[in-house]
Parts: structure tokens; C-alpha cells; sequence
């Protein structure tokens, strides 16, 4: 086990945030998708499928109760001759002549066919298993299979809340974005007023006004693009959640909170992923299955009991009934070394399923760490953006205010207003990486 894999499974579990814990919109929108899931229904239709089968597998434990009947007609084939004739007709002829009668008669000789004609037998059969470890090791394997697939189901709900979860902060980054578009907008649009007045007086060229028309129309096409980002988002968003592309999408504007108290310090452990658990329950899953084949050499003993009635010609009553009983037992001597084999390959399958969870731990344990470091990464660099959009906004305010007294050239009052937006861009871009950084720090603990 690596260094990072046992730190971290001893520091246990510490993460939240107690601002978007408090977010009902986003908890609405997790609670939805995961209702409407079509995924997520075949995934519970496959679990419920596993449990009728553990049923089924605890049912092998009862006795089995069945009502069989045979009905046969026959004609021709082997038969046996049975010399009655010859046996008894001397001694008849004996009897005759001491009696001086006629009393017994000669009989013929007779065939009996081995196929009963006109014959029934039906019988009702219990049978019970005495001895048969293939029983409880089958039972054990349908209830880690049902443990399996309730572990698919939830792996698929922690990857689809984090895909709702992105998907939203992503809409509402666009959204920021548009907002930003259009108040920088509203300040070209005011800037090209005072030039047109400038202008009117004496105190522009038009060169001054062409150039801040045509920055209003390039800042209009990026606010299109973003709006259109924000579309696809939501589209995205609602295709989550099982809705019509179209269908508005509810704003919480506390996520977009700048002055948030985000957590400095993190802790978590991977020891609640669920594909952990996944991984240990299919080892346990490969050990069972070795434990099967390793019982070959232990002999299935089953009990029956028939209780039925047969007889020719439908003759039911007197000596048609009958009780039979007995025990039967299964032990195998030679398959040509099989059975060995099979122990060898569930061996192998095991150990590989081992390596397996060993080397997914050390790639979650490697996950946790890298979203942990890029967390800490993103809330630097907002903490830095939010440094720079004051700065942008104070360089802005005395631009346009020397602007107008005539000190700055308009090319200066450009560069600070765009300064100014991507500024503030460039801190929604970081806001919204400190949240989507905090999503997969969320599900590298398995939250």
C-alpha cells in the first residue's frame, strides 16, 4: 500500500461546504435527475432482478414437492414365453385320472411383452438435499451479486450528481459571462455618447466614433457566443435531469457570492468510494466461487420419497398404491482432472481481482490528492482575481475620468475597459473553478 493511500485513509473524512450545502437548487436538480434516470431505472430493474434470484437460490434449501404420471400403450416387441402349459398340464392329467373327472383343465403356453400395455403410474416426489455445499455457496454468490449491482447503482448516482453538478456551476458561469457582456456594453454605449457630443463640439474626429461602434459590435458577438454557451448548458443541464432541452433553469444566486469564506484546509479519505466496496465485495464474490469448486470432493446427498399409485386399465385401489423411498449420492472419482483446473483458474481470477482493488486504490488515492491540490490551486488564483478586478476597476475609473477632462486618448480608455472586463471574467472563470474543483473533491470521497 502506497504512503499517500495509508495517510489518507487515517485522516478519515472532512469536507464541506456549509454555503452550497444550503443550496436547495442544486439538491432539487441531484434529487431529479436521479429520479428521472432512465440509466438509473435499468440499473434498479437488473438489482431487483438479483434479488428474485437470491430468493430463488434460499428456495434450493426446501424440499421439492412434484406430481409426475406416465401413461403407456404398447404392442409388439421383446417378449418372454412363460411355459404355464407344459409346467402344469402333466400334473392336471394326473389329478384327472385320480379323480376320474375332468375337473382341471390344459392350459396353453403364454408370452408376456416387456412393454406394459395399457399401463399407468402416477406418484407424487419429494426430494430434499441432505448434503450439498453447491447450495449454500450459490446462495452466498446471489447475495454479492445483488450487492454488486446496489454498488453500480450507486457509483452511477455519485458520477451523475457530479454531472449535474458541473453542468449547473457551467451554466451559471455563462451566465456571469452575458452579464459581464452587457455591462461593458452599457459603458461603450456611454462612451459613445460622450464622443458623439464630443464630436458635435469640435472636440473628436470621427475616426473616434467609428472605433467605438465597432467596439460595441465586437463585444455584442461575444456576448452572443456567451449566450449561446449558457444555452447549451442548460440544454445540457436538462438532458440530465430528463427534460425538454428548453426548459428554464432556476438560479441560485448565492453561488455567485465572490466575498464566499471558502475552506482553506482539506481533508478526506477514499475509504467511502463506492467502487472500493465494489471491488472488495467481487473479491469476496471470487472466493466464493473458489470455495465451490474446492467442494467437489464433498458428496451430494439427497433424499426422495414417491408416493403414487399403477396399474393396468386404469385399476386404481388394493395393491396400485405404493410408497417408495431412498437416497441418492453424487461423488465424483475421475473427469480427467477438471475439477483441479477449475480450482486453479477461480484461484487466479481471485488474485487478479486483488491486484485489481489494489492498484484502483492507489489511482483514487492519487485522485483525492490531485482534486485536493487543485482546489487549493483554484482558490488562489480567485483570491488573486479578485485583487485584480479592483485594481482593473480603480485603473478604469480614473481612465474614463481623464478621458473626459481631456488627459487620456481614447485608446487608453479601450485598453482599460477591456482590462476591466476580462478582469472581471477571468474572476467568474476562477469562481466557478474553485466550485468545479470543489465537485471533484466531492466525488473523489465518494460524496
Amino acid at each position: 500500500m502506497s504512503l499517500i493511500r495509508l495517510l489518507l485513509g487515517i485522516v478519515g473524512v472532512w469536507f464541506s461546504f456549509g454555503g452550497y450545502a444550503q443550496s436547495a437548487v442544486i439538491a432539487r436538480y441531484t434529487e431529479e435527475a436521479i429520479t428521472n434516470s432512465d440509466a438509473l431505472k435499468q440499473l434498479q430493474f437488473q438489482l431487483q432482478r438479483n434479488l428474485y434470484a437470491l430468493e430463488e437460490a434460499k428456495g434450493l434449501f426446501l424440499p421439492a414437492v412434484n406430481l409426475t404420471g406416465t401413461y403407456t400403450l404398447a404392442a409388439g416387441g421383446r417378449s418372454i414365453a412363460i411355459p404355464i402349459g407344459d409346467l402344469l398340464n402333466p400334473v392336471y392329467s394326473t389329478l384327472n385320472q385320480l379323480t376320474n373327472t375332468n375337473q382341471f383343465r390344459q392350459l396353453e403356453n403364454v408370452s408376456e411383452n416387456f412393454n406394459p400395455n395399457n399401463f399407468y403410474d402416477i406418484k407424487v416426489r419429494t426430494t430434499y438435499p441432505v448434503l450439498n455445499p453447491s447450495i449454500r455457496y450459490n446462495q452466498d454468490i446471489k447475495g454479492l451479486e445483488t450487492e454488486l449491482q446496489s454498488s453500480n447503482i450507486a457509483i452511477y448516482k455519485q458520477e451523475l450528481t457530479r454531472q449535474v453538478r458541473l453542468a449547473y456551476f457551467q451554466h451559471l458561469q455563462s451566465l456571469q459571462a452575458v452579464t459581464i457582456y452587457q455591462n461593458a456594453i452599457v459603458l461603450l454605449q456611454e462612451n459613445l455618447r460622450v464622443n458623439q457630443k464630443l464630436y458635435e463640439n469640435g472636440m473628436a474626429n470621427p475616426t473616434v466614433l467609428t472605433r467605438a461602434t465597432n467596439e460595441i459590435i465586437k463585444v455584442e458577438a461575444q456576448q452572443i457566443e456567451a449566450q449561446n454557451q449558457s444555452k447549451n448548458a442548460a440544454a445540457y443541464l436538462n438532458f440530465l435531469l430528463n427534460k425538454p432541452f428548453e426548459t428554464p433553469v432556476t438560479i441560485d444566486s448565492t453561488l455567485f457570492d465572490i466575498t464566499y469564506n471558502f475552506p482553506q484546509l482539506l481533508e478526506g479519505s477514499i475509504q467511502n468510494r463506492e467502487e472500493l466496496r465494489q471491488l472488495l465485495t467481487a473479491e469476496s464474490l471470487q472466493n466464493t466461487v473458489l470455495k465451490i469448486n474446492q467442494s467437489y470432493k464433498v458428496p451430494r446427498i439427497n433424499a426422495f420419497l414417491d408416493v403414487g399409485s399403477q396399474g393396468f386399465n386404469f385399476d386404481v385401489g388394493g395393491d396400485s398404491f405404493y410408497l417408495l423411498g431412498g437416497v441418492t449420492i453424487d461423488l465424483p472419482i475421475y473427469n480427467g482432472n477438471r475439477n483441479e483446473q477449475k480450482i486453479n483458474i477461480a484461484a487466479m481470477e481471485l488474485a487478479a481481482t486483488t491486484s485489481q482493488r489494489n492498484a484502483v486504490e492507489d489511482q483514487l488515492a492519487l485522485q483525492l490528492q490531485t482534486s485536493k491540490t487543485n482546489y487549493l490551486s483554484a482558490l488562489r488564483l480567485f483570491q488573486s482575481s479578485k485583487a485584480q478586478v479592483e485594481t482593473a476597476q480603480r485603473y478604469f475609473n480614473d481612465t474614463v475620468k481623464r478621458f473626459r477632462e481631456g488627459a487620456a486618448i481614447y485608446v487608453e480608455y479601450l485598453d482599460a475597459r477591456n482590462e476591466l472586463t476580462n478582469a472581471q471574467l477571468q474572476q467568474s472563470i476562477q469562481l466557478f473553478q474553485v466550485w468545479n474543483t470543489w465537485v471533484e473533491v466531492q466525488r473523489a470521497i465518494g460524496d
